[in-house]
């Protein structure tokens, strides 16, 4: 195949999907199969890689993880899971793992900011250098990609945890189990499911009409916060609950009211600004393919020159990337 030959893993929480390509519509081979126990999962995907490499080697891997994840590059557990509620995967070394396993150059981040990366290269944020990547699925997850570098710091962003204000009247408690009717415990898939009684996908007539004005109102609470604290270029929504039929020109009319004319931009009022994701279900592995073209090039760096260049994980830290076989 032309251009680098790169390996991306999505690590879900309910699913890997592995690849080996260079662009979403250049990929060579792919597979996918339900996340379980940590070893023999890793296993699976080092298999998947190692027969690949007979054809030819690769390049580097890059990994778009379901979180928490110890992301500071300087930090030893680097690539490690944090407590995470999936069993038996707290403290995890995925990057760890795989790069001692392959031998190539692996860079990681959470699923939500290699979907972001994805449909920042080639998605619905395509040329855009500060925007926002939003999942709404069974939770609330985001990504900020200011000045062409996804945000970190402690750790990555936790959008859906914002607080948002209640619809007067609404008094269902939130699902989330941190904070109850934090975003993702107002607006998320499990909330809604939670509020209806069953998920959003099976919802028709009135109570999906309702469903979606509160789906709207809360989305556009939350979008409101996240417009004046990161000023982004897009926003770009994906996940299940963005296909539901009707959302976007509501949370569109939403979003206005919630701004209230401040600070009354055109662009924020104009269609392409709330959009959905381009990519679907590639969002996540395209991100991974970014991930793993900037662990190549630092790598290359590294080689060429004897040092390392700024970090592309947005840390901004002068680090050299997770170098093969290491922890």
């Amino acid at each position: 195949m032309n251009g680098p030959r790169l390996g991306s893993i999505e690590s879900g929480g309910t699913k890997f999907v592995c690849l080996v390509g260079s662009a979403p519509d250049r990929i060579e081979d792919e597979i996918r199969f339900p996340t379980g126990e940590p070893e023999p999962t890793l296993a699976r995907a080092v298999a998947f890689f190692e027969e690949a490499a007979v054809k030819g080697p690769l390049d580097a891997v890059g990994i778009a993880s379901f979180g928490p994840l110890e992301l500071r590059r300087s930090h030893p557990g680097y690539g490690r899971l944090a407590a995470t509620p999936k069993p038996g995967w707290s403290g995890v070394d995925v990057a760890g793992t795989i790069a001692a396993a392959l031998r190539v150059p692996v860079a990681i981040d959470t699923d939500v900011n290699g979907a972001a990366l994805g449909e920042g290269r080639w998605g619905a944020a395509r040329g855009r250098g500060t925007y926002v990547y939003l999942t709404v699925g069974t939770g609330i997850g985001g990504g900020a990609v200011i000045g062409g570098r996804v945000i970190n710091g402690l750790v990555h962003t936790e959008m859906g945890h914002l607080s948002v204000p209640r619809i007067p009247g609404d008094d269902f408690p939130g699902s989330c189990p941190f904070h109850a009717d934090c975003w993702e415990g107002m607006a998320g898939g499990e909330a809604v499911a939670a509020r209806w009684g069953r998920p959003a996908e099976e919802l028709s007539g009135e109570v999906l009409r309702r469903a979606l004005h509160m789906e709207a109102v809360y989305l556009a609470s939350g979008l409101r916060d996240i417009i004046y604290t990161t000023a982004p270029e897009r926003i770009v929504i994906g996940g299940g609950m963005a296909v539901l039929p009707g959302l976007f020109p509501l949370l569109r009319a939403e979003l206005a009211r919630s701004l209230a004319g401040y600070p009354g931009l055109p662009e924020h009022a104009a269609d392409d600004f709330v959009v959905p994701a381009a990519l679907g279900p590639l969002a996540g592995p395209a991100g991974g393919l970014v991930l793993a073209e900037r662990a190549a090039e630092e790598a290359r760096h590294v080689a060429r020159d004897g040092t390392a260049r700024p970090s592309a994980d947005g840390s901004g830290a002068d680090v050299p990337p997770l170098a093969a076989g290491t922890a």
